[in-house]
């Protein structure tokens, strides 16, 4: 890093965003196989916090490959770096006083673990979405895990690259088996119970 860089502390505080936000600042994060519900349930979370009057934003894994991260490809170090920008880009959002919610395979729990140690403690809350190999090969509406399976996707997470499941996610949700409403309230449950939302 550059030593003429320095961090800016800016007059207006997390602590003041959050009074104004009336709530909490934090991460979901939302991880899991490709089919597994993970975007599907980050947004229906995230109706619920709005709806509420929380202030939130998903940060969805093909949308920001469209942009923020459009210039990486799909092996492990360009994983890597995809998820350290995530990670970065959501801390930021935590001290503007804002629920980010991110719906990432993020496949490597070294990477997950960076992230987390980038946050407060409390901050960073990992929802493991947990669902079969096959329910999420039922589910492809892209067809990729074919497209995997036939050789013409490299590095495909679950078919020729692994996914280390989290070892102790503050959720684990059973998306291949409940429907998104009810893994949805189970998370809104945790977050009042945890003192997060009111």
């Amino acid at each position: 890093m550059n030593t003429n860089i320095l961090w800016h502390r800016a007059i207006v505080d997390r602590q003041s965003r959050e009074r104004q936000s009336g709530h909490r600042s934090f991460i979901l994060w939302f991880t899991g196989l490709s089919g597994s519900g993970k975007s599907t349930l980050a947004h229906r979370v995230e109706e619920i916090l709005h709806q509420r009057g929380c202030r939130t934003y998903v940060f969805d894994g093909d949308n920001v490959r469209h942009g923020l991260c459009a210039d990486l490809g799909f092996a492990d170090k360009d994983r890597a770096e995809n998820i350290r920008r995530i990670g970065e880009m959501g801390k930021l959002f935590v001290d503007s006083g804002c629920i980010a919610l991110t719906a990432f395979i993020s496949p490597f729990r070294a990477d997950r673990n960076k992230v987390r140690a980038l946050l407060e403690p409390g901050d960073f809350i990992e929802i493991y979405c947990q669902a079969s190999l096959d329910v999420c090969e039922q589910r492809d509406v892209k067809g990729l895990y074919q497209k995997a399976r036939l050789g013409k996707i490299a590095e495909f997470t679950g078919i020729s690259s692994p996914y280390e499941e989290p070892e102790s996610p503050e959720m684990l949700v059973m998306t291949g088996e409940q429907d998104v409403d009810t893994c949805a309230g189970q998370i809104i449950e945790y977050l009042e119970q945890t003192g997060k939302i009111r």
